[in-house]
């Protein structure tokens, strides 16, 4: 059975302040997370297509792919990405998405801002994105898990700091994420384990509930926590016993339409998953391509040879999943996010006017394969697309420069007007707070997130 997350103990209820809802252009979110820094001139910015040669100065290169057509006149992304560039007319294309600065660059610590909004650490467990929405906005169906997360496993390098930031924190658990590892094994989160029978979990789940109550489990928490803990169980039980229990079993889809997701890898098919799950009422969705250290868009190494992996692990499932949802009539309603903690660049760690301590040595001068990419983390120029949910079709928001340091330009925008944007899709004001530790607690720092009209259709600022 997949866990919810558990938030720290509070002295009491909740005390809930904020104005009434505002009207929302979207019921449910995906994001679509490339977990590891994905390199903006590789992927949806591209520069000065420079090729491989022994000898070649690493100053020179901008981007190791060369730039492509799309569905939008004048506007080119990087090859490998040719799916994407057919359905880049049904959403905006953000090309100025600043990073924090945040000292040394760890990717738990800028996915945690990423997810939360937060910079980390907190005195509070602060409560992730999809718990906010969870939260604020409840489940569109009472048996679908209103937040769930797909494809991070939490036994790869850095565990136990990717589990800081998937927690509904003082929210309580039952808004907590319901945890899928491994799309092709979604039907595991919701069935018991093998060999017991029914009889037996629904024993089991009862005594469960019983020790939260009165035994070594209620020294401890609130009485909020306590029952949230409880409604999370509540809320598993009954999607184990419902027929949209269906909805998790890839193997329900039909295959020619399982083949256009499947790339391979899970990424793929998680997206396949949350098409199925947004069909059923789910509200929120993650769908990483997992965050472990070296690993897929953590190159620190042999950048073009891994991106060109990358690039046919989320290429075909991205754009299947944009089509599909388009042609069902639920892209209207559903927020599809891509975006990455940070980007990445050849030569600069950081950002130019406040460069950290390089992770990565670069050669001057590049003999080898394996140099040829882009290998440091760069926060002053990212890209993301969002479809549907009120956003505009066929837009493109900012830009960098065309010359090293590629930075942001023209239409900066941070983290908190992206969670303020997303909330304001919803229909949840931006005063919307807590009462925690006697002060209040904003889903954006100290409620300042502003919404980014320039992103929406039919915006009223």
């Amino acid at each position: 059975m997949a866990t919810m997350g558990m938030g720290g103990p509070l002295a009491g209820l909740l005390s809930s302040c904020g104005t009434a809802t505002i009207p929302s252009t979207a019921d449910s979110v995906i994001l679509l997370f490339m977990a590891g820094g994905m390199a903006h001139t590789e992927t949806f910015d591209p520069k000065k297509f420079t090729p491989f040669r022994k000898g070649m100065e690493s100053k020179e290169v901008l981007s190791t792919f060369p730039a492509i057509p799309t569905k939008l006149d004048g506007i080119q992304i990087s090859e490998g990405l040719e799916n994407i560039a057919s359905v880049l007319d049904k959403g905006t294309l953000i090309r100025s998405y600043q990073a924090a600065d945040l000292g040394h660059i760890l990717h738990t610590r800028h996915q945690y801002h990423f997810h939360t909004c937060y910079e980390p650490p907190q005195s509070v467990v602060v409560p992730h994105l999809g718990s906010w929405i969870a939260k604020e906005k409840g489940a569109l169906n009472p048996v679908i898990p209103p937040f769930i997360n797909i494809g991070q496993r939490f036994t790869v390098g850095e565990g136990e700091e990717l589990k800081a930031f998937h927690s509904a924190g003082f929210l309580g658990s039952e808004h907590g994420p319901f945890l899928i590892p491994d799309p092709t094994a979604g039907l595991d989160a919701v069935r018991p384990p093998v060999g017991m029978d029914s009889k037996r979990f629904e024993s089991r789940n009862q005594l469960y509930k019983d020790l939260i109550s009165a035994g070594p489990m209620g020294e401890f928490g609130s009485d909020y926590q306590k029952e949230s803990l409880k409604r999370s169980m509540e809320q598993a039980y009954m999607l184990l016993n419902s027929p949209e229990a269906k909805a998790f079993d890839l193997s329900q889809e039909p295959r020619e339409s399982y083949e256009k997701y499947d790339t391979g890898g899970r990424f793929g098919l998680g997206c396949l998953l949350a098409r199925r799950l947004v069909d059923q009422g789910a509200r929120y969705i993650t769908v990483t391509t997992e965050y472990e250290p070296f690993f897929g868009w953590d190159t620190h190494d042999n950048g073009n040879t891994r991106l060109k992996d990358m690039k046919k692990m989320i290429d075909a499932p991205i754009a299947q999943l944009i089509k599909d949802l388009d042609q069902s009539g639920k892209l209207e309603r559903t927020l599809v996010i891509v975006a990455s903690e940070f980007s990445r660049d050849m030569l600069t760690e950081g950002r130019p006017d406040l460069k950290v301590l390089d992770q990565v040595e670069v050669p001057d001068i590049i003999e080898d394969m394996k140099n040829y990419g882009m290998h440091r983390h760069f926060t002053d120029g990212c890209s993301m697309l969002m479809f549907g949910g009120g956003i505009k079709r066929g837009h493109v928001f900012g830009k960098t420069a065309d010359e090293r340091p590629c930075k942001t330009i023209e239409n900066p925008i941070k983290i908190d007007s992206i969670h303020q944007t997303v909330y304001h899709a919803l229909g949840i004001p931006p005063d919307k707070n807590y009462e925690i530790e006697q002060r209040p607690f904003y889903t954006t720092p100290d409620g300042h997130g502003k919404v980014e009209y320039g992103l929406l259709a039919n915006a009223e600022v």
